[in-house]
């Protein structure tokens, strides 16, 4: 069967012999049995191992905070319109799932119209096997080897109590893709609890002791049950479908384009220094001259640390796509965003990086420009410093869009465009 979901089923990014694996194979294989394609299927991943399958996924993808997955794929499936063809799928683990446990009640309670599917390996296997709500009695982790008689919650029962149209507990072994077809083809709420064992930490845990061993000792047995419910999502929400877009987001054309084509910029700089705000100012400014803008930002899990880096298209036709491979410019203003920046670096050879001075300059073909950033307009304007010399040295916009755009900027009001417009 050749791969439509999954950019190289065999290829993944799990641990040898993880379950994780598993899933993401038969659920290639549940979702070409009922005949979709890659772009009529939008998965919401969240935290943990299990979410590291975003950059193997052909089809949308959408990454959530811990535990808030199943909240965003509510979302998506509410904005649906009906019979759309559309197939949401949530992809979560022990943590995420007891983290959102709200909003896992919720979804099922509502019936909206999705799968989730938990990737139960009875422990956090993220962050070095601790035990989680879900590691059963005699199941012993690496920082709880003598396991508590407290035991497992039921995740399947609990979601029956409330009212899921459908849920079940399946062996995360061999071929279960018609149980997933089973599960996707619910018109409402469908959950499936896949039962693994973590190959780093359950299994060295526990040696000797296999799946069907716990399965059966934990109390946990393999379950399926399905209420018969009406989908009443739509009358639920009916109503509550404004558009999100305010006269306050709307940006009118006043200024004449100076570019044609496309051109993509590339910003990298530290967290909390304005990098997302000067990227998201730069395609601010772009659209005040009725070109198309996107952009991308880039940040640790971890808010407020490390690198912050934002891309940028700017266009004069339509963009269906962020993020891009091979900047036109690189706009780096610290150590942080040069070393995010340097897989880039090194292989172009056509882009013009404006580098702050205080940084070395890397080995690369592309054209650097080594010019005073920080010391000039200090760490949180550095970004925004580097916007105002790209447009003033090569011209992508005009110079009286980048002022307009800066007037109407809450930066404005703090700093005065003197600090960039003299330092050019």
């Amino acid at each position: 069967m050749d791969n439509r979901f999954l950019i190289d089923s065999k290829d993944l990014p799990f641990c040898k012999g993880c379950g994780h694996a598993g899933v993401a194979q038969n659920t290639e294989k549940a979702l070409q049995k009922m005949g979709y394609n890659p772009l009529d299927v939008i998965f919401v991943t969240d935290i943990g191992c299990h979410g590291i399958i975003d950059k193997s996924l052909r089809s949308h993808t959408v990454h959530g905070l811990h535990g808030r997955s199943v909240a965003l794929a509510g979302g998506i499936a509410a904005g649906l319109p009906k019979d759309s063809g559309k197939k949401v799928v949530v992809f979560i683990g022990d943590g995420g799932a007891t983290i959102g446990m709200q909003h896992l009640l919720v979804a099922a309670h509502h019936n909206f119209p999705m799968t989730v599917v938990i990737h139960n390996n009875m422990l956090y296997g993220m962050t070095g096997g601790q035990p989680s709500e879900f590691t059963p009695c005699g199941f012993n982790t690496p920082t709880a080897p003598n396991r508590s008689a407290i035991g497992a919650i039921d995740m399947v029962r609990l979601m029956e109590g409330v009212g899921a149209a459908y849920v079940s507990r399946i062996s995360g072994i061999g071929d279960f893709s018609d149980e997933l077809v089973e599960a996707f083809s619910q018109p409402g709420f469908s959950l499936v609890e896949v039962m693994e064992i973590c190959p780093s930490y359950g299994v060295k845990s526990n040696p000797g002791m296999k799946l069907k061993q716990v399965i059966e000792s934990s109390g946990l047995q393999l379950h399926k049950n399905k209420l018969e419910r009406s989908v009443n999502h739509n009358e639920t929400y009916s109503g509550f479908n404004n558009s999100l877009l305010t006269d306050k987001l709307v940006v009118e054309k006043e200024f004449d384009p100076v570019i044609k084509g496309t051109v993509r910029i590339l910003l990298g700089g530290s967290a909390g220094e304005g990098t997302q705000s000067a990227a998201e100012f730069l395609a601010r400014t772009a659209m005040l001259s009725g070109l198309y803008a996107t952009k991308k930002g880039h940040y640790p899990v971890t808010v407020g640390v490390g690198f912050s880096a934002a891309e940028v298209i700017i266009s004069d036709k339509p963009i269906y796509y962020s993020g891009s491979t091979k900047p036109d410019y690189m706009l780096i203003t610290s150590q942080d965003g040069l070393e995010y920046a340097m897989p880039r670096i090194k292989k172009s050879d056509t882009s013009v990086i404006l580098l702050d001075s205080s940084l070395e300059t890397p080995e690369t073909a592309s054209t650097v420009i080594s010019t005073d950033l920080r010391s000039k307009a200090g760490s949180r304007n550095a970004a925004m410093l580097s916007v105002f010399k790209l447009i003033k040295d090569y011209g992508i916009l005009s110079e009286a869009s980048l002022l307009t755009a800066f007037s109407r900027n809450k930066l404005s009001t703090k700093v005065p465009v003197e600090t960039f417009t003299a330092n050019i």
